[in-house]
């Protein structure tokens, strides 16, 4: 049913296009009026481009009516999260600040989907400067709504993408994750996403001329956020490989070579050992069931390598890199929130130079360690989140809240330290809310990953697009 196009997987919406079952304007219009009916109670999508998206589909119907070869994500419609560039349009991040910051091109993860036929519909939210917390709460465009329920937070800081994809604004988000930002709104959203190896995508986050320094460099990766795994595979396809744009995208083949069978897989389910909701630990169980039905072979293991370490060194030298600049950007972030980082900066102090570079030892040292652990176990699965979502607000509401928080998603951030990649999946609903796993695999080896959560969500099904709730 053609009124009924914005259900459909990115894969299905590209096929039906090719095919000429439907134009490729007539999908980009489903979604413009999915995105008028529920966008209001959701405030997922910020600066919509309906004129532009209506345009460059009416461009694909002209190459697909001239016989040209439409790309994998034929008259696909994507949102794009404020801190990523698309030309002609201002890349807010979320503040005053860069209200009018005009990106002057696309940013090269954007320019792989257009390439491939896709069509951004809009920029989506996320907290200020992605500095200002988890909850995905900006300066300019207020707070984004879970669309399972206003109780709690969609998460962040790609919050947008995750409520924009499960609502059905679009079939696909652009986000980027730099310690749980893609993973941890798909899980509270009740979607899938990916976050690639450090250099697997070619991107470009740059505030004006400047490159960002070490940290801000080696921990933000842009993924995708989609309603299935398959769709996050179509994407991952799109979005591998070099690009002279960026020099740290490696030309490694998108999929590696067959793996032995049966696959490890090490379960952690209580990450370092902190406590982990009964409903958590059960969604953990019952994705390393559904391995299990697959013919992996899981086991669980007392813990992942030198998490501590990670979580303390990740802390140090992120905040000191904050503290350079931290007095000019403190103003930018709105009322409340400095919070975030100033709690983050109580906990771990800024080191002097002579400590920071004896930290970026330790980091390569850590990266060895999970290495020659995930040689052993190539896939490890575990929670995005130790806690059910929470409230949203709740991480700057007190420095106790902040300190639970941060606790909740440590596997997540240890990851992202490490650099390896991995994909959040959905396993299920408890009390009326999403919950989810990530199986996170070898660096480069994130067939693995997609191919296990594959495996989960065949078991454990697909639980979106919804419509929102109160």
């Amino acid at each position: 049913m053609r009124d009924a196009l914005w259900k459909r997987t990115a894969r299905a919406q590209a096929a039906a296009v090719r095919t000429g079952e439907v134009s490729a304007v007539e999908l980009v219009e489903a979604h413009l009026e999915r995105i008028a009916e529920v966008n209001p109670a959701v405030n997922a999508v910020t600066q919509l481009l309906a004129e532009r998206a209506r345009g460059e589909a009416a461009e694909v119907d002209r190459g697909r009516a001239a016989g040209a070869e439409l790309g994998p994500l034929a008259g696909v419609p994507f949102t794009v999260k404020e801190t990523t560039a698309i030309e002609g349009v201002p890349t807010t991040y979320g503040a005053e600040r860069f209200r009018d910051f005009v990106a002057h091109s696309d940013a090269p993860p954007v320019a792989r989907l257009r390439a491939a036929g896709g069509i951004p519909i809009g920029h989506s939210n996320m907290p200020t400067l992605i500095l200002a917390g988890i909850h995905s709460r900006s300066e300019l465009f207020g707070d984004t709504v879970n669309p399972w329920s206003a109780a709690v937070t969609p998460g962040g800081s790609s919050g947008g993408d995750g409520a924009a994809v499960a609502s059905g604004m679009a079939p696909l988000g652009l986000g980027n994750d730099s310690g749980g930002s893609v993973r941890i709104p798909a899980s509270f959203c009740g979607v899938a996403g990916l976050k690639p190896t450090y250099g697997r995508f070619a991107a470009d986050h740059r505030i004006g001329p400047d490159d960002p320094s070490l940290a801000a460099q080696f921990l933000v990766v842009d993924g995708p956020l989609a309603r299935t795994v398959d769709d996050l595979r179509l994407a991952y396809e799109v979005l591998a490989g070099a690009d002279p744009r960026d020099p740290r995208a490696v030309p490694v083949p998108p999929y590696g070579p067959p793996p032995g069978r049966p696959l490890k897989v090490a379960m952690v389910a209580d990450p370092g050992g902190g406590g982990a909701h009964p409903v958590v630990r059960r969604a953990v169980e019952s994705a390393a069931d559904a391995l299990r039905d697959a013919g992996y072979e899981v086991r669980e293991v007392a813990d992942v390598p030198r998490l501590d370490d990670a979580l303390d060194v990740y802390a140090r030298m992120t905040l000191t890199e904050f503290a350079t600049t931290w007095p000019a950007v403190k103003p930018l972030l709105g009322e409340g929130g400095h919070r975030y980082v100033e709690w983050g900066m109580a906990r771990s102090a800024p080191v002097e130079l002579p400590e920071y570079l004896r930290l970026t030892g330790v980091r390569l040292g850590i990266q060895r360690d999970w290495a020659a652990f995930l040689d052993e176990y190539p896939l490890v699965l575990g929670p995005v989140f130790t806690d059910p979502p929470f409230a949203p607000g709740e991480e700057i509401r007190d420095e106790e809240s902040y300190r639970r928080v941060q606790h909740a998603m440590r596997l997540c951030t240890a990851t992202s330290f490490v650099g390896v990649p991995a994909v959040a999946v959905p396993t299920g609903v408890a009390d009326g809310l999403p919950y989810g796993v990530q199986l996170i695999g070898r660096s480069y080896r994130e067939d693995l990953c997609l191919a296990a959560a594959e495996a989960v969500e065949r078991r454990l099904g697909v639980r979106t697009p919804i419509d929102p709730r109160p």
